[in-house]
C-alpha cells in the first residue's frame, strides 16, 4: 500500500511539473512573440515617417544636373579634388581634417563622397568654411548610440534574422543629416558635390550630383542589413562603400590633378586572424573594399598628385559606438596638421607644430610609452614611406610628393571600412559607373 500511495503521489507531483513547465514555455513563446511583433511595428512606423518626409520634386537647374557643366570645357588646367572615404563611426576622424582644412582656407573644387564620407562631404560642401566644419563638430559630438542605433527590450543577433529589409530604421540618422544640412538640395551647395550609392537593381554605382541632399546621402550611408535599402526614382538603393569606398576614380575621370584624400582607416589594410567563420567572411568583406582602392591607385595616370590623409589603427570599437568620437576628432587635426605642413594645404600657413595624440586602447585607455613609441614609428613609416630600410624616390621639383610617391615604400595602399569592392582584376576595365541623368531624358 505504501508503494503504490508513493507512486501515485510522484505520478501526480510529475504530473503537476510536467503542467507548470508547459504553461511556462507557453507563456515566454509569447513573450517574446508579442515584443518581436511591437519591435517590428516600431521599426515599420519609424521608416514610413522617414518616408514620408521624402521630397518627391526633380526639378533641378539648367546645367546643374550631372555636375559636369559646360564649364568643365574651359576649366582651368588644375582642378583639386577633396575626396572622403567610408568608415561609419570613424566618419568623426574627417571632422578633425576638415577643421585643420577649413583653418587653411582648402576648398576644393569639387568634392566626392561615399558612405559616411558622403555626409562629411556634403556638409563640408555646404559651409566649407571655419563656421560651417564647427557645426559639423557640434553634432557629431551630440551623437549618441540611441539616436542612430535605438535598443530595444530584446536586443541581438536574433533581430538579424527578422524578416524585414534591415535591424534599425533610418529615421534617427535622417534627423541627424538634416540637422547638418543647411540646404535642401545637392546642387545648392557653393562647392559641387557628389555622392555614390549601389544600386540593388545592378549591382553598379550609381552617382547623385543634384536632388534632394538627405535622400541621396542616406542612400550613401545605407549600410547593408543595418539600415533598409532607400528608393530614389523607383530604384532602390545601399551603401555606396559597396561599389567604390573611396572615390578617387570619380575625381579623376573629371579632370582631377590633385586630389586630397581623407581616409578614416590606415591605408594598408592587415585582415585580422579570424577566429570564427563568421569573422573569415568579415575580413574578405573588407579585403575587397580595399581591393578597388589598390586598383584605383595603381592606375593613377601621370601628371596626378594624390595625398592621402589617413586614420590610425584602432581608435575606435563598433560600428555602433561613438563614445570615442572627440577622441577620433583629435587624431584627425594631428594627422591634417602634418599633411598641411607638408603639402602646404590652403592659403594660410601652418606655424605650429604637428599636434601629438596618444593612442587609445581597446579598453579605452591610453597606451603605454612602448606601444606609443611603436605606433610613433609606424606612423613615420607610412608618412614617409621608409619601411624596411626602403627610401622614398625622390619629391617633385614644386617640393610636393607625386602620384606615384603616394603609394611608394610600402604595401599598396588600401580604402575605408565599410561595404565591398566592385570591378575587374587590375588591368581590366570596370564596368561604367552611372550618372544621375538630366530630368526628362
Amino acid at each position: 500500500m505504501t508503494t503504490a500511495a508513493s507512486t501515485t503521489t510522484f505520478a501526480v507531483v510529475f504530473a503537476l511539473f510536467v503542467a507548470s513547465a508547459g504553461v511556462l514555455i507557453v507563456l515566454t513563446l509569447r513573450f517574446l512573440i508579442r515584443q518581436a511583433k511591437a519591435s517590428r511595428a516600431a521599426w515599420t512606423a519609424g521608416q514610413q515617417d522617414a518616408d514620408g518626409e521624402e521630397e518627391s520634386d526633380e526639378d533641378p537647374d539648367d546645367g546643374d544636373g550631372d555636375g559636369d557643366g559646360d564649364g568643365d570645357d574651359e576649366a582651368e588646367e588644375s582642378m583639386t579634388a577633396l575626396v572622403l572615404a567610408g568608415g561609419s563611426t570613424r566618419g568623426a576622424i574627417q571632422i578633425g581634417m576638415l577643421q585643420v582644412l577649413a583653418e587653411h582656407g582648402f576648398v576644393p573644387d569639387r568634392i566626392y563622397g561615399s558612405s559616411v564620407g558622403a555626409i562629411n562631404g556634403v556638409g563640408f560642401a555646404a559651409d566649407p568654411t571655419r563656421e560651417g566644419v564647427e557645426r559639423m563638430t557640434q553634432v557629431w559630438l551630440r551623437i549618441r548610440r540611441e539616436d542612430v542605433y535605438p535598443q530595444g527590450r530584446l536586443h541581438g543577433p536574433w533581430l538579424y534574422l527578422q524578416q524585414r529589409d534591415a535591424v534599425y530604421a533610418n529615421s534617427g540618422l535622417r534627423a541627424i543629416i538634416e540637422e547638418g544640412f543647411p540646404h535642401e538640395r545637392l546642387e545648392e551647395a557653393p562647392v559641387p558635390v557628389e555622392v555614390v550609392a549601389t544600386s540593388l537593381t545592378d549591382g553598379g554605382e550609381r552617382w547623385f550630383t543634384y536632388g534632394p541632399a538627405v535622400d541621396a546621402v542616406l542612400a550613401s550611408a545605407a549600410m547593408p542589413a543595418i539600415f533598409p535599402p532607400v528608393e530614389i526614382d523607383g530604384e532602390r538603393y545601399i551603401d555606396g562603400g559597396v561599389v567604390d569606398n573611396v572615390p578617387i576614380q570619380r575625381a579623376l575621370d573629371a579632370g582631377a590633378t590633385r586630389v586630397v584624400v581623407l581616409l578614416c582607416s590606415p591605408p594598408v589594410f592587415q585582415p585580422p586572424v579570424s577566429r570564427r567563420p563568421v569573422e573569415g567572411m568579415v575580413n574578405a568583406l573588407f579585403i575587397a573594399i580595399h581591393a578597388r582602392f589598390v586598383r584605383d591607385m595603381a592606375r593613377l595616370p601621370e601628371g596626378v598628385e594624390v595625398i592621402l590623409c589617413s586614420g590610425p589603427e584602432g581608435a575606435s570599437r563598433d560600428f555602433d559606438d561613438f563614445s570615442t568620437t572627440e577622441h577620433l576628432i583629435a587624431l584627425g587635426r594631428a594627422e591634417a596638421s602634418e599633411v598641411v605642413r607638408r603639402y602646404g594645404l590652403g592659403t594660410i600657413a601652418y606655424p605650429a607644430p604637428p599636434l601629438h595624440v596618444p593612442d587609445l586602447g581597446h579598453d579605452g585607455t591610453d597606451r603605454s610609452d612602448d606601444e606609443r613609441r611603436s605606433g610613433d614609428r609606424r606612423t613615420a613609416e607610412r608618412r614617409t614611406g621608409v619601411v624596411e630600410g626602403r627610401v622614398p624616390p625622390p619629391p617633385t621639383t614644386d617640393g610636393t610628393a607625386s602620384a606615384a610617391q603616394a603609394v611608394a615604400g610600402g604595401s599598396p595602399p588600401t580604402g575605408g571600412a565599410t561595404g565591398a569592392a566592385s570591378g575587374s582584376s587590375t588591368g581590366a576595365s570596370a564596368a561604367a559607373p552611372v550618372t544621375q541623368p538630366e530630368p526628362g531624358t
